[in-house]
């Protein structure tokens, strides 16, 4: 299983003081040594955290695939398709959010929403970018994903990770939805507020091919160094499989 570590929070506390340090990069390389297999920074319309040449420095500079999240609304889709990093994973994106609250919106079949999403998805396609939809664990949006085309989805686990101390079915919704992905030909990720306690069972979910992890892991690191809450992480997960 691959795991791509999001270093957005990184690039967080360096803008509480709108200086250089410490620097996404930096931890980005120290990541790669801890046993990621690719990094995850996304590109926010309001700029709260990464930057854009933070972007623009990770796709020249890294030995490991760099997955791209963006809004398919938006004046971000030129930077995106500038650098053609690895993946795109497109997520919906809200000004007052603190964190993403729920999958993307596909739309109806039909509706302007869907036209431009594809629109979106096509252009990604023809620049030769790897293209993900973080979506709900939902049957119809995964049916529509499908139809888009795209080679993968990312489920979103937030309401996994909200409540798997006190019901185990939001965990079936995924391992349903991972099911049913898989039989339609697309590859599995998942991701949003896994920590290490709660990471093993999605871990342990044989369709999940690939998982984003970033807020546990950056705020392990201010303990123990982001390399070895990586090392620690990937321990975790190995041990699921």
């Amino acid at each position: 299983m691959r795991l791509y570590v999001n270093v957005d929070h990184v690039a967080t506390i360096r803008e509480a003081r709108k200086t250089d340090e410490p620097d996404p990069v930096e931890a980005a390389d120290a990541c790669l040594r801890g046993g990621a297999d690719g990094i995850t920074v996304h590109l926010r319309e309001d700029r709260r955290h990464i930057q854009d040449r933070d972007v623009q420095r990770l796709a020249t500079h890294l030995a490991k695939p760099l997955n791209l999240e963006l809004a398919a609304a938006g004046g971000l889709l030129p930077i995106a398709l500038g650098l053609r990093p690895h993946q795109a994973t497109l997520v919906p994106e809200h000004r007052q959010e603190i964190t993403t609250e729920g999958g993307l919106d596909l739309g109806e079949p039909g509706s302007a929403a869907h036209g431009r999403l594809r629109e979106v998805i096509g252009r990604l396609r023809d620049a030769g970018i790897r293209i993900s939809l973080f979506i709900d664990p939902d049957p119809v949006g995964i049916d529509r994903s499908a139809e888009l085309g795209v080679p993968a989805i990312e489920l979103h686990t937030g309401e996994y990770a909200n409540t798997c101390r006190r019901s185990a079915s939001a965990l079936e919704r995924l391992q349903k939805a991972a099911t049913q992905a898989r039989a339609l030909g697309l590859a599995v990720h998942a991701g949003h507020g896994l920590t290490y306690t709660n990471v093993m069972a999605v871990a342990a979910i044989p369709e999940v091919e690939e998982l984003n992890i970033g807020h546990s892991i950056v705020s392990r690191s201010v303990l123990v160094g982001i390399e070895q809450a990586v090392r620690d992480m990937r321990r975790l997960i190995d041990s699921s499989r």
